[in-house]
């Protein structure tokens, strides 16, 4: 499985709940450079994987806006929040039959998720800026069988490798 994770576009510091925290101006330009970038390298095989909270929920939409040639599934998904389980993710992840899946998720997950993907620890993941995208291959979903492929950060999204 090639596996994308995305970070969300920076947030507007404040709302009523974090879960109803928008994307900044700042924050859909970098989706949008996320989405172009990941333009140049996906197939259009990718089905699209974000947490329900807004600010993943518009990320994925700048992405799939700029991801125009493909005709891509966003899918809500429960389990990618900042607090949920990267253990439980990688679990939910295993279970799914794509073979290209971008999940737009939040810190901590997103780092923690890739530490225990590629090295089996939590603790060994990447440092992920608002919007940056990590690109791994895994001939099997399970806990350090992940290879990194690239690291992006905006705004150029230059390749970066940890």
């Amino acid at each position: 499985m090639k596996l994308w994770i995305l970070r969300h576009g920076e947030a507007e510091p404040r709302k009523t709940t974090d879960a109803a925290r928008e994307l900044t101006k700042h924050g859909r330009k970098e989706a949008h450079a996320a989405g172009e970038c990941l333009a140049k390298h996906a197939s259009a095989k990718l089905v699209v994987l974000a947490s329900p909270y807004m600010r993943a929920q518009q990320t994925a939409e700048a992405v799939l806006h700029e991801l125009k040639s493909h005709k891509i599934p966003l899918r809500t998904v429960d389990w990618c929040t900042p607090d949920d389980d990267p253990v439980k993710a990688l679990d939910r992840l295993a279970q799914r039959e794509e073979t290209e899946i971008l999940l737009v998720s939040h810190m901590p997950l997103v780092s923690a998720l890739t530490g225990l993907l590629v090295y089996g620890d939590m603790r060994a993941g990447p440092p992920m800026h608002t919007a940056s995208l990590v690109e791994l291959d895994m001939p099997l979903v399970a806990a350090g069988m992940a290879q990194v492929i690239s690291l992006r950060h905006p705004p150029e999204f230059k390749k970066a490798h940890f």
